[in-house]
């Protein structure tokens, strides 16, 4: 992209960081293991930055199993205390052994709905909610919508998935189009439907 494109501007300079914007954020998903990758990364994130997350993302991606959750359901306590010597990721044991946690409850969701897509767009009526936001003051931290979804994961079993880590998601996956309006992204995204599974 060149320099005359407007962009939201939490991505500052970071090449990585722009390209996740330009690529990624706020695209709709349907693939489960791309929503399980975000919903590990997201609740990773809690307390540190985005950029930080993002920048681990690759030993991530070797850590988790190429975020298979099948995989990381069956990680016992031994490979929990192993990832805690990986200086590659955030290494806190409750986000670890949550994540083990979450592939768990996540399969759970699969055998109830079909696939975790179908659960998580059900929340939004299937569709993308778009947003017109002008400034990022302008931005909401949660909403009825993520909140609705923290209280159901909780109940499920899921952890680190509160109402502000949820809305994250949303705008992740793109359930959510919380691109500003000047950007170059929100019009590309107004009405995009979900990205089919591969």
């Amino acid at each position: 992209m060149g320099a005359a494109v407007r962009r939201c501007p939490w991505p500052g300079d970071d090449p990585l960081y722009r390209d996740y914007h330009d690529r990624e954020w706020g695209v709709p998903v349907r693939d489960d293991r791309r929503l399980f990758e975000m919903l590990i990364l997201e609740g990773a994130q809690a307390g540190l930055s985005w950029r930080t997350i993002l920048h681990k993302r690759d030993a991530y991606r070797a850590a988790f199993a190429k975020f298979e959750p099948a995989s990381v359901a069956g990680f016992r306590s031994a490979r929990i205390e192993r990832l805690l010597e990986n200086r590659g990721i955030v290494r806190h044991r409750g986000k670890v052994a949550a994540a083990v946690e979450n592939a768990r409850a996540f399969l759970d969701v699969q055998r109830e709905h079909g696939s975790f897509a179908r659960y998580l767009w059900s929340f939004a009526g299937g569709r993308p909610v778009q947003n017109a936001f002008r400034t990022l003051r302008e931005v909401p931290a949660r909403t009825e919508l993520s909140d609705a979804l923290s209280k159901d994961l909780k109940r499920r079993g899921f952890k680190f998935v509160g109402s502000t880590i949820c809305y994250a998601y949303l705008q992740a996956v793109g359930v959510v189009n919380d691109h500003l309006v000047g950007c170059f992204r929100h019009r590309q995204l107004r009405g995009a439907a979900p990205r089919p599974a591969r």
